[in-house]
């Protein structure tokens, strides 16, 4: 395992802090890795959620492989880590060209993202001075989520024309089934699956027959990457919050509470039973503000609560929080009881959204879910 060795436990270390449970973890990725090897796709795992290159080099044994990013400071944080094969999915920003060129340049095989012909021309105009260059990956509108073309929107070709006229390399198409976030229990989401599937197979189909290749075909999310039942034509897929999973994940249907790897330790600092009440030091700002589960049929506030060792209590969850205070209640609605926390005490929450929570945090205090010992600190890097 990289990372220094500490001498602290989840009994001594200050809080709040982000714990990682490393067994959790590798059993998510040993869980996805199956499931795409029996459908004879390859694996670009996104690594925006956890940001660290300790936890990257869970996902490849074999040391590095490619991977997905949302950022082009961790491009180059990455790419620093020996990860050379590198698509950047969110959308190009113009100012960003240049950036993406040094990296090329240093030897990543980087590819971006684009869906308009502004960006299209603006890559074929920093082309023409010969030097390195991205790939290019067209974004495939597959289900009104956010951006990208529509499959049969001939605008694809136009783009692909501009790139091949001005000597820059496309790569293929790329999309995101982000509704599949607003399903329940899993209900919908093989038929999310082969939406995705299906639009950017269409879209390669499209470039294709107007004379372009199209190599790569990408698909991907965490939920449609779990129950995908076919992914003819589709040649690669992404996924990201797989490795920690989180509370949106349990109600959305891919995980069971049990699989939740990141959690944050709090302390109790206050009680107002009153109120039925009880303070931590885990504040928004060290949950986020994120309230995802806010219209599932479970809210779970700002996160689950569980014992030290990461029982959860029952319906006991963090029902509201300022920047440094979180409050602590037994869920609205439900017979629970508060446990018996005396100052002192610590509490691991689950997160709504790991990505976010992860975000508050410089590094991860990895366990082995078998005991508090503390295994190492593994940082996490942040910024754009």
């Amino acid at each position: 395992m990289s990372g220094p060795m500490v001498e602290a436990s989840l009994e001594t270390v200050e809080t709040p802090a982000m714990v990682l449970d490393l067994g959790k973890v590798d059993r998510n990725i040993a869980r996805l890795r199956g499931r795409l090897s029996a459908l004879g796709v390859s694996f670009r795992p996104h690594v925006k959620t956890s940001k660290s290159l300790d936890v990257a080099r869970r996902l490849f044994p074999e040391g590095t492989g490619p991977i997905t990013v949302s950022t082009l400071a961790e491009a180059e944080y990455f790419a620093s880590g020996g990860f050379a094969d590198i698509t950047y999915a969110v959308g190009l920003g113009l100012d960003k060209i240049e950036r993406a060129r040094r990296l090329v340049g240093q030897g990543v095989r980087l590819s971006v993202l684009i869906d308009t012909l502004e960006q299209a021309n603006a890559l074929a105009e920093a082309a023409k001075d010969g030097a390195a260059m991205p790939a290019v990956l067209i974004e495939i509108d597959c289900d009104g989520h956010r951006g990208g073309l529509l499959p049969d929107d001939q605008t694809l070709v136009k783009i692909a024309n501009v790139l091949a006229q001005g000597g820059v390399e496309l790569a293929g198409v790329l999309t995101h089934a982000g509704e599949s976030y607003n399903a329940r229990g899993g209900a919908g989401l093989p038929e999310a699956a082969e939406g995705e599937r299906a639009a950017a197979v269409a879209a390669a189909q499209l470039l294709r027959a107007a004379g372009h290749a199209s190599p790569v075909v990408s698909v991907g999310s965490t939920p449609t990457a779990h129950f995908a039942q076919d992914l003819a034509g589709v040649t690669e897929v992404r996924a990201g919050v797989f490795t920690f999973f989180d509370l949106v994940m349990h109600g959305i249907g891919v995980c069971e509470v049990d699989d939740i790897a990141a959690s944050v330790l709090a302390t109790v600092i206050g009680h107002r039973p009153e109120k039925g009440w009880i303070l931590t030091d885990g504040g928004w700002m060290a949950m986020s503000r994120d309230r995802g589960t806010q219209r599932h049929p479970v809210d779970q506030g700002y996160g689950l609560v569980c014992d030290i060792d990461g029982t959860p209590f029952g319906d006991v969850i963090v029902e509201d929080a300022s920047q440094e205070h979180g409050i602590i209640k037994v869920r609205p609605g439900s017979d629970g009881v508060l446990p018996d926390l005396p100052i002192g005490a610590r509490v691991r929450i689950l997160p709504n959204h790991a990505c976010a929570t992860c975000a508050q945090h410089e590094v991860y205090n990895v366990v082995d879910g078998q005991g508090r010992a503390i295994m190492a600190q593994w940082p996490r890097m942040r910024g754009w």
